[in-house]
């Protein structure tokens, strides 16, 4: 990998990390929350505010799922503008892979779904459940575990997760949208031409920006569509390339911005009103004997799992496409189980798919907790096993002998680096010599009379 491809996921999976330990946190919250003092937890989530008047008396509940999630998918859509024009995706054989194994990894764990409810007479509204893979928990547990696996592993997990947002994002626009207000929708569309008309223009200040993008949510919020489309809409018009001089793209600046807010603030307060279920026991009995349920559980478990090595195994095998030198097949295994952590969006789908059964719509989120937690430690497990393996191949990825800051991999082609290394052998040499003239002098007194 490059020097800052691999330098841009090192910091994605850092802000991911911390965003992680709070979204599980949050998550815990929740469930404490709602399963000890149940009737205020409902009283916070379902108090209304907003302006009625422009359609936007929503509850707390409401406003975490459409208007927070907007930030966390803005952010999304910034990583796959990226991904497309400067990182995986941009290269079509090397792109291939995660692609392939991200529709294979949402199309098997929906078809899991379908069979166990076909079998068992459930309802098949929540196929799109098991669908999705949460980036921040996936990406925290990845960069805990996984201290000393490869570089290629983390970029695989990146890009594979931004193709799954991409699609979880055309799941809840072409599926989950109710009775379009097309008035409302074609202002919408006319604020993002704005908004990327502003953007090609170089006009700058978040002063303009924001306001602009309030409206845009706003309006797409009325629209019938989800909200959330809007937030991933403009993060996908932001440029991400540099230009000659730029340290930084204007995409990669503002990501470098908001993500904090976004895993340090959206997420974990939707899952804090999202994720807030009963787990009686008899709850829990419900998740592996009711269809719906047992469903979502194998569908993240095994279905993930399945798809994701799967289809990355026949696009190998059958197709130009070719798997990262530096990976192996136990690795890809390991990473496919760890997409089965649904959370965010699994839960936000759940919600979307049984709004008209508020007793099923916390079962299953009670089944994406469970089944959520299930592929995590199966993947803690595999990843563990795989890490001892690389930590050596690590060290040596990681060695900066002339201390320089950057690894020496990336230096041994270059003339400047090996005069460096040079420099260091041969001042090392000199001081060894003295060493040997001062240990040579001290033998030779000792030798002498008393």
């Amino acid at each position: 990998m490059s020097l800052p491809e691999r330098n841009f996921i090192a910091d994605a999976l850092r802000a991911e990390t911390v965003g992680g330990v709070l979204l599980l946190v949050a998550a815990v919250a929740a469930l404490i929350w709602a399963n000890t003092l149940g009737a205020s937890y409902e009283a916070v989530r379902g108090f209304h505010l907003g302006p009625a008047s422009l359609g936007l008396d929503l509850s707390i509940q409401h406003w975490a799922a459409n208007g927070l999630l907007a930030i966390f998918f803005f952010v999304a859509g910034i990583e796959l503008k990226r991904e497309l024009v400067a990182g995986e995706l941009r290269n079509r054989r090397a792109a291939a892979l995660p692609v392939i194994a991200a529709v294979c990894g949402m199309a098997t764990p929906a078809l899991v779904y379908v069979v166990v409810n076909t079998l068992g007479g459930g309802s098949l509204q929540g196929w799109a459940v098991p669908t999705a893979t949460d980036i921040a928990f996936a990406l925290a547990v990845l960069a805990v575990i996984g201290t000393s696996l490869p570089a290629a592993l983390r970029a695989f997990l990146l890009t594979l997760a931004v193709v799954d947002d991409l699609f979880a994002i055309l799941i809840i626009a072409i599926f989950f949208t109710s009775k379009i207000n097309f008035a409302a929708l074609g202002f919408a569309v006319v604020g993002l031409v704005v908004f990327y008309l502003l953007l090609r223009k170089g006009v700058r200040g978040w002063y303009v920006y924001v306001p602009l993008a309030v409206v845009i949510w706003a309006l797409m919020e009325n629209s019938g569509v989800h909200a959330t489309i809007a937030g991933v809409a403009m993060g996908l018009m932001l440029r991400c390339h540099r230009r000659d001089g730029e340290t930084q793209s204007p995409g990669e600046h503002i990501e470098h911005l908001i993500r904090p807010l976004s895993a340090g603030l959206a997420v974990p307060l939707f899952a804090l009103f999202s994720a807030g279920v009963s787990l009686s026991g008899g709850a829990l009995h419900g998740v592996f004997t009711r269809p719906e349920t047992l469903g979502v559980v194998l569908g993240l478990i095994v279905g993930k799992a399945l798809g994701i090595f799967g289809g990355t195994w026949c696009a190998a095998r059958f197709t130009k496409a070719e798997l990262n030198p530096d990976l192996r097949w136990p690795d890809v295994f390991a990473v496919a189980s760890l997409a089965g952590i649904g959370f965010t969006v699994s839960l936000l789908i759940g919600e979307l798919a049984f709004s008209e059964d508020l007793a099923l719509a916390d079962e299953i989120k009670a089944s994406v907790l469970i089944g959520s937690l299930l592929a995590a430690v199966c993947a803690a497990v595999l990843l563990k096993l795989r890490n001892r393996k690389y930590k050596k191949l690590c060290e040596d990825e990681e060695r900066d002998e002339d201390q320089d800051g950057i690894p020496d991999i990336y230096e041994v082609d270059k003339p400047e680096y090996h005069l460096r290394m040079a420099a260091i052998h041969e001042a090392k040499a000199a001081e060894h010599r003295r060493l040997a003239e001062v240990a040579s002098g001290s033998h030779a007194g000792d030798d002498g009379p008393a």
